[in-house]
């Protein structure tokens, strides 16, 4: 598993924004060729993520393509599957057909280029009612597959409601998400933009309940929002400590025939050492 605790998008139309975004630390770069470019930009927008992939020694970089349903979807696969290329972000899935279709392409792209067939990865972006529902299909729909992405704005918008502080709204999609992948045996899924761009506060705690349900990371969408992610996703200085003593207790009580022990106060079993072993892991 490689983790991915922030993930920044940068519009692929903007190679001066693409360049710095490079250098801000986070674990992975996302060049958006969807909401972040007009229709008019799109071709520029092409031309510019193609001549971003010709740089060598680019950190892990995706590529968010439009959806499969639209003009600019089978543009956007042309540009992108290449060499040097982290994944796709397939914007707007709602179903595995959906996905299957787009894996099916990225196929052939790859065999026409000298690829490994198979060697790219898909990250389906679900972010409407029908996706969410759709969440555990789209999660198995083929190899390709080893993550979830959520986008919660337009989720939100979707079933009438507002991106809000306190995620309430939020709570059923990313349950879903979470399920769904672990069902499916594929990565934990990456949390949604938080749209409060210049407040700290909010974004940390909308971090924190993500981390809480279950995501490995958080996408976001301003150079200020990466390391406060990148803080959140990381296990904490205490929380290393407390899960080393809890695998060394563990290990302990095992060799010695005992199969759950208290621990500070806290009952000790099997996932719970499976948890801290997760955490160290990180």
């Amino acid at each position: 598993m490689t983790l991915l605790r922030c993930l920044l998008f940068v519009p692929g139309v903007d190679r001066r924004k693409i360049d710095k975004a490079f250098s801000l630390g986070a674990d992975a770069v996302i060049l958006d060729l969807e909401d972040a470019v007009a229709p008019t930009e799109k071709g520029r927008a092409r031309q510019v993520v193609q001549e971003v992939f010709q740089s060598p020694g680019l950190p892990p970089t995706y590529v968010r393509i439009n959806g499969v349903e639209t003009r600019h979807g089978l543009q956007d696969l042309q540009i992108v599957v290449r060499a040097g290329l982290a994944g796709i972000m397939l914007a707007k899935a709602e179903t595995a057909e959906d996905v299957r279709k787009v894996s099916w392409l990225t196929g052939l792209l790859e065999e026409e280029r000298g690829l490994v067939h198979g060697s790219t990865e898909l990250v389906p972006f679900i972010e409407s009612a029908r996706g969410i529902e759709n969440a555990g299909a789209i999660a198995s729909a083929c190899p390709r597959v080893k993550r979830l992405a959520f986008g919660g704005n337009d989720y939100t918008a979707d079933i009438w409601t507002s991106y809000s502080g306190d995620g309430t709204e939020l709570f059923y999609a990313r349950a879903k998400l979470v399920n769904a992948s672990r069902a499916a045996g594929i990565e934990p899924p990456l949390d949604t933009v938080c749209p409060f761009i210049k407040d700290t506060d909010t974004l940390r705690e909308d971090a924190k309940r993500a981390r809480k349900m279950g995501f490995q990371g958080k996408m976001v969408i301003h150079p200020a929002q990466v390391q406060p992610v990148l803080d959140v996703f990381s296990p904490t200085a205490d929380e290393v400590a407390a899960a080393k003593k809890i695998v060394a207790a563990y290990e302990e009580a095992k060799a010695a025939g005992a199969g759950v022990i208290q621990l500070d106060g806290q009952m000790v079993e099997a996932p719970i050492v499976a948890r801290a072993k997760q955490i160290l892991s990180q």
